[in-house]
């Protein structure tokens, strides 16, 4: 029991998603060097290093005071995140199109935030190749299941459950069609979103059949009744599902994405499946081709 806690994280943090960087440390026979014989040893870096062209500049994207996504279930004391999901890239073929598509909306609905790291949407904008490489240049995911906590004594049982349901046959593509607005259950953030129509649809539902198969022997919540496969890309505070639905639409009838089903905003091809359980990430499985 205590070595699986301390593989998946303690239970300060165990049923957060955030990882936990090891503290720095020296080698055991080295001397830690001070200041003053760094200083007198090396001359300062270029002011060119402190931001080279490929960095994220300054902290100033993290501005103090922004609101942070929160848990959409409160803290116990041994409980664990578990997450299942399609990790997801977009290619690089379909960032540019979709960078001025984020921009035009963040110009309307300025208090849109980056999923997972919370950058301020309308911030990336001003450059557009930090646009690319922070808002669409990560991993994405599509949901197979609800974020659920779960116990310790339920971690082998799932693991072991999962691969035995997901094994995968062939590898598929995925099209995502539509720009769309989700809200969450308790109506506390609203995510800009891209929802999977046509193409993929009909595996990525099997997918979901078969975690809700494994969530109902666990006594666990299943997924949505109608599931929507997507993968959010920004978020706002609070219900504004409304006024971004507004500005979707306009903007998706102005612009390439003319909002038709057999369009493709982008397409990813499938390789596998991961499960987060606490700060632990499994492959589930991957396709035979991998």
């Amino acid at each position: 029991m205590e070595a699986l806690r301390a593989t998946y994280g303690d239970d300060d943090s165990s049923d957060s998603d955030s990882d936990h960087s090891p503290p720095l440390s020296f080698p055991a026979n080295s001397n830690p060097q001070t200041e003053e014989t760094l200083s007198s040893a090396l001359p300062p870096p270029p002011v060119s290093l402190l931001h080279p062209p490929n960095s994220l500049g300054s902290l100033d994207y993290l501005q103090t005071g922004q609101p942070s996504r929160v848990r959409s279930f409160p803290h116990v004391e041994g409980n664990y995140a578990l997450h299942v999901y399609i990790p997801v890239f977009i290619p690089s073929i379909s960032k540019k199109e979709m960078g001025q598509f984020l921009k035009r909306v963040s110009s309307v609905v300025p208090n849109l935030h980056v999923v997972d790291i919370d950058i301020p949407l309308n911030t990336l904008c001003k450059e557009e190749h930090k646009l690319e490489q922070v808002a669409l240049g990560r991993e994405f995911h599509i949901s197979l299941g609800r974020t659920v906590p779960i116990r310790v004594h339920q971690i082998d049982s799932i693991v072991a459950m999962l691969p035995q349901k997901l094994q995968f046959q062939k590898r598929y593509w995925i099209d995502f069609n539509k720009w769309e607005v989700f809200v969450n259950d308790d109506r506390t953030r609203t995510f800009l979103s891209l929802e999977v129509v046509t193409g993929g649809l009909p595996e990525i539902t099997k997918q979901i059949q078969a975690v809700n198969e494994v969530y109902k022997l666990h006594n666990l919540p299943e997924f949505y009744k109608d599931p929507r496969p997507h993968i959010s890309l920004a978020w706002a505070l609070g219900d504004v599902s409304g006024s971004l639905k507004k500005v979707v639409e306009q903007e998706t009838k102005s612009s390439a994405f003319r909002g038709s089903l057999q369009s493709r905003i982008c397409t990813s091809k499938v390789g596998g499946i991961e499960c987060k359980i606490g700060n632990r990430t499994h492959i589930i499985c991957k396709s035979p081709d991998q």
